[in-house]
């Protein structure tokens, strides 16, 4: 036990250095390529790996479950992650990768699994930077550790996977909650950074509903660049950054640079020390909220609720 508990605390404690763990997977042979490409997750999102149990097929699922399966008391949907991003199993749908996210849980299958590897985020591109965006994959794992090496692995976009598969809807009533407007300064702005395009729509709409002015990143270095230009016309003109930005939003795992660190790098910045931040994660579990804590976040909100969301801004913001 002490042994396992030292690894959950070794892999926790890589936020502190703008490290992840990235598992390393195949779907079979791509439809377009006709070749079989490796796909990553975030080893903080999976719960367990497993070899495939029996699924117990569900009438009137959708065209990409395959049913559910009953874990330990638990029973849990299991999708086709091969179908989904359109690939051919060779061998079949060997493992399960059993996932939380977004306070849920869900199966995907899968042919087979890779390796565990340790990456930092700098190795990771923004799949529309890069050129690369497709709908369901938000970033590219450069592998090798250098900017020319080969070996390549694609992270997938769950929180867009799970949009389409399992879409989520706002019922009319949620659409016509009223929504106090936001306490910002005039002419300040929520700077938020979130690097799944799904996530960034459903915040987008979220802050419009709050008539809240917003800039939307999509990497943690993205928004700490923007910090650096704001800081400086804020000192042009005599001024607070907080006269500029009222409130940073972030995602925690994002390319290039993720919300742990923005967020230390805010706060240990005697400029920024008082610029409030919300982290705004699919990543559950008291880890995590240890580690918002910890790097001196001001709230947390797990996704993607928007009453939870609203509350959160609206307490965080100086009233």
């Amino acid at each position: 036990m002490k042994s396992v508990q030292h690894e959950i605390d070794e892999r926790t404690n890589l936020t502190s250095s703008n490290k992840f763990e990235l598992l390393l997977f195949r779907l079979g042979t791509d439809s377009a390529l006709g070749q079989s490409e490796l796909f990553g997750i975030n080893v903080f999102k999976i719960r367990e790996i497993v070899a495939m149990p029996s699924i117990t097929p569900i009438a009137g699922g959708s065209a990409h479950s395959l049913g559910v399966v009953n874990l330990r008391g638990q029973v849990i949907p299991v999708l086709d992650l091969p179908a989904i991003v359109g690939c051919k199993p060779q061998t079949g749908l060997n493992i399960m990768l059993v996932t939380e996210f977004a306070r849920t849980t869900q199966a995907f299958a899968v042919e087979s699994v890779e390796d565990i590897v340790r990456l930092d985020w700098n190795q990771v591109l923004s799949a529309e930077s890069s050129g690369s965006a497709g709908k369901l994959v938000t970033s590219i794992a450069r592998l090798d550790g250098n900017t020319d090496g080969t070996r390549l692995a694609q992270v997938l976009d769950v929180e867009a996977i799970l949009q389409m598969v399992t879409p989520v809807v706002q019922s009319q009533a949620e659409a016509q909650r009223p929504r106090s407007k936001l306490n910002l300064r005039p002419g300040a702005i929520i700077l938020a950074a979130d690097d799944s395009f799904v996530a960034r729509s459903l915040i987008e709409r979220e802050l419009q509903a709050l008539q809240a002015p917003y800039e939307m990143l999509k990497t943690g270095k993205e928004a700490w660049d923007r910090l650096q230009v704001l800081t400086q016309q804020a000192k042009d003109e005599g001024k607070s950054i907080l006269d500029k930005v009222g409130l940073v939003l972030t995602d925690l795992e994002m390319p290039e640079m993720d919300g742990f660190t923005l967020t230390r790098n805010i706060k240990q910045d005697a400029n920024l020390k008082e610029l409030p931040v919300v982290i705004h994660s699919s990543l559950s579990g008291s880890a995590n909220e240890d580690h918002v804590r910890g790097v001196g976040a001001d709230g947390y909100v797990a996704k993607f609720v928007a009453e939870d969301l609203a509350a959160t801004l609206s307490k965080v913001l100086p009233h």
